[in-house]
């Protein structure tokens, strides 16, 4: 797999599993980015989250592999910026400088379709499959700059 010059924000539900849109573009592209950081957005049940607890680094076990998984904490009353999160980061807990003003976001979608499998009455999955589309624009709630934002999506049957 080839590495190219530069760094990748992978926005992911946590540090579980990698985000589909990473492991889509090393499936596809057989490209990874030289820094990596998966990054998960946590809201706390308070309005407002102190920088020094806001961020919260994992090497994930592997030193100097250039990938990273990043915690972000915010709370109810504040608007995530991712951007402007990462520029708090310390580059010794990222192996390095991240290169911020040049990096590219990549956002998972996944968009669901019927299937035949009797999961659910058919009224329950039409319905189901409608209010899947009433969400909010991912990138520009979290202030991601939108010429260097990819969205990679799946199909998953209901």
């Amino acid at each position: 797999m080839l590495q190219v010059p530069g760094t990748a924000v992978f926005l992911n539900r946590g540090k579980q599993t990698a985000p589909l849109a990473m492991r889509a573009n090393v499936e596809r592209n057989h490209v990874r980015h030289e820094q990596v950081v998966i990054l998960s957005i946590e809201t706390e049940p308070v309005p407002r989250v102190p920088t020094d607890r806001r961020i919260v680094v994992d090497g994930l076990g592997y030193a100097d592999d250039g990938i990273v998984h990043v915690t972000a904490r915010f709370g109810y009353m504040e608007t995530p910026d991712v951007p402007g999160t990462l520029a708090l980061l310390d580059p010794a807990d990222t192996e390095g400088p991240l290169l911020l003003d040049e990096a590219s976001y990549f956002l998972s979608t996944i968009e669901l379709r019927r299937g035949p499998a009797p999961t659910m009455a058919p009224w329950r999955k039409r319905l189901f499959i409608a209010t899947s589309h009433i969400t909010a624009d991912a990138a520009e709630h979290f202030s991601l700059p939108r010429d260097r934002t990819v969205i990679m999506g799946w199909h998953i049957e209901v």
